[in-house]
């Protein structure tokens, strides 16, 4: 017999669960490198910030549970056969072994661990680490384990009984105060640039892909249809609002960093300079273990879902053959380093996010329109242009030919320039596909009639 709702002590353990899986390594380094570059205007940028990094993956996962999908798959089908699993593997490719799961351990080793080495040992040392972090979230995962319990119940206090005290010493002892002066791009457009970094978490693209094992999850404690998505809501709107909390306070703590820092090569290395000036190495060590419990949560949520929605759509090869997979391109791409894994990211994700944002602007309003592929199709094509035009603008190399491309496009399309090109062209589309959905009711209705 299902439950008409879960009690409170049930919510909590959701709101856990989807807590380890959102907050990982981008959630812990990018705002407190966003605090240092926002400088006095933390706030506009906080709130862009806390956008994209908290209600964009509560959307989508509100997007995956109304939908009653079963996969990332679904979710994209209505555009077409094709878009669907361009969408799947890239999606997968970006959280899973390229960069998002690659970064998880980079960030624990260059907060924590890469201070105390020699920097003739620095490369080996990450090696090391990796094949150990891996290996474990392989074992970990390989039989498809129940994560709730190890996400929920045991990991996630540990990590924000530690990130507590450090938020504590922090705000007793603060490094500085909060009129620093703002890097270039936020002294203008703070807002957008804190949006913007938003893209970094990954969570919106991560929320899409790993949702269902939130709604399975779910089922696992008893409920069953179109309770799932009321749970889901409400443990999820508990988890983003301390996930919200968390980035305040790391951003906060970024910027009063200034008072003794300079503005730093990326947030992992600013982390790292910040727990070494209240605690030294003791801290450090204390960093790498906090660290790395936080990010292997995530790791291993990203390993299970990376697994199953692969094999899902490629059935020919086991959840264990993509496990493997997942476990060596994840070693190979964290070795290159954090500050490279990020370079690259960047371009990608602002291909990526516009199309994780329709997707999910979508899947919300379907009833409306009935989930007509039409909407779908003039909704993503009108996006595509802008979103490869933000990839290219964001590539961390740069020729005469790129550049002149670049500043064609920011000088015809409007917002362009601010990343946010996709925004005019993917509302017109979603006008002119409403409009044809429209018009093929009337003709069907005046069939009817007929």
């Amino acid at each position: 017999m299902k439950n008409e709702k879960l009690g409170f002590n049930k919510v909590l353990l959701l709101a856990s669960l989807i807590f380890g899986i959102f907050f990982g390594a981008g959630n812990l380094i990018f705002p407190i490198h966003l605090g240092q570059a926002a400088g006095a205007n933390w706030l506009p940028a906080t709130i862009g910030f806390v956008l994209t990094g908290t209600i964009v993956p509560y959307l989508a996962m509100l997007a995956v549970s109304v939908t009653k999908s079963e996969d990332l798959y679904a979710l994209a089908q209505p555009v077409s056969h094709y878009f669907a699993l361009f969408i799947v593997v890239a999606f997968h490719l970006v959280i899973g072994p390229l960069f998002a799961t690659p970064r998880l351990p980079a960030v624990a080793f260059s907060t924590g661990i890469a201070p105390l080495l020699p920097a003739k040992y620095a490369s080996f040392g990450l090696l090391i680490f990796t094949i150990i972090f891996f290996g474990l979230a392989y074992l970990l995962t390989v039989k498809e384990a129940d994560i709730t319990a190890w996400i929920g119940k045991y990991l996630n206090p540990l990590f924000l009984m530690g990130l507590f005290a450090l938020f504590v010493v922090a705000f007793l002892f603060p490094m500085g105060h909060l009129n620093h002066i703002p890097t270039a791009a936020y002294r203008t457009s703070a807002f957008t640039a804190g949006f913007m970094e938003g893209y970094n978490t990954m969570d919106g693209v991560g929320l899409l892909t790993v949702g269902v094992t939130i709604v399975y999850a779910v089922r696992g404690l008893g409920v069953h249809n179109d309770n799932i998505s009321k749970e889901i809501a409400k443990a999820g709107a508990l988890s983003v609002i301390v996930e919200a909390v968390i980035y305040i306070i790391l951003i906060l703590m970024g910027t009063m960093s200034l008072g003794q820092l300079k503005l730093s090569e990326n947030g992992g290395i600013a982390l790292a300079q910040i727990i070494s000036h209240y605690a030294g190495n003791a801290g450090l060590i204390l960093t790498a273990i906090l660290v790395t419990l936080t990010v292997f949560t995530t790791a291993m949520g990203l390993f299970q879902a990376f697994a199953q929605d692969m094999e899902a759509v490629f059935p020919k090869y086991s959840y264990r053959f993509w496990l493997r997979v997942i476990t060596i391109g994840s070693l190979i791409v964290a070795n290159l380093g954090l500050t490279t894994i990020i370079a690259w990211s960047v371009p990608v994700m602002m291909m990526l996010y516009p199309y994780a944002l329709g997707i999910i602007g979508l899947s919300l309003c379907k009833k409306y329109f009935e989930g007509s592929p039409v909407v779908y199709r003039w909704t993503i094509g009108l996006i595509t242009i802008p979103a490869i035009g933000d990839m290219l603008a964001n590539l961390p190399v740069s020729n005469a030919g790129l550049d002149h491309l670049v500043a064609g496009y920011h000088h015809l399309v409007p917002f362009s320039s601010q990343g946010l090109g996709w925004i005019l062209p993917g509302f017109i589309g979603a006008l002119l596909g409403y409009g044809q959905y429209r018009l093929i009711q009337t003709k069907i209705m005046q069939k009817i009639e007929k």
